[in-house]
């Protein structure tokens, strides 16, 4: 069976509102699924499985730090040629979604899903079905 870890770090709760959604999705089409906060998250935590999504709010046009230290920890976990995913909710601009999806292309070198999933905050609030069919997109990669 398919696996996926969900890996979220939010300011204002828009990003784990898109990351419950996302697993929602996940799970639909028959994939089992962890959901972490980031600083719940250990990197040995990914080896065996076959996607991983992480979720970040844009801050001041950057990631939120907790997110960056843990893309530095990734890369002790070879993450080759397995799926990853970017999502996030922003305010003003939604950065951190390409550069998450950068670092999970060019540096981990894994299947990342273009574009990444990016939401303004107060679209979340209706953008349950469009999070839920990311995840599917995410499933159908793995599954």
């Amino acid at each position: 069976m398919a696996k996926a870890i969900v890996i979220y770090e939010t300011t204002y709760g828009y990003t784990e509102t898109m990351a419950k959604a996302i697993v929602a999705g996940l799970k639909e089409e028959g994939v089992t699924v962890e959901l972490k906060k980031v600083l719940s998250t250990e990197v040995e935590d990914l080896k065996d499985m076959d996607a991983v999504a992480l979720g970040c709010p844009t801050f001041h046009h950057d990631m939120i730090g907790t997110m960056k230290t843990f893309l530095f920890k990734m890369k002790k976990v070879d993450l080759k040629g397995k799926v990853g995913a970017a999502f996030g909710a922003y305010g003003w601009s939604g950065e951190s979604v390409e550069m998450m999806s950068d670092t999970m292309k060019h540096i981990f070198e894994m299947d990342a899903i273009e574009p990444g999933l990016k939401m303004k905050g107060t679209e979340v609030v209706t953008g349950e079905k469009e999070c839920k069919e990311f995840g599917k997109k995410i499933a159908a990669k793995i599954t």
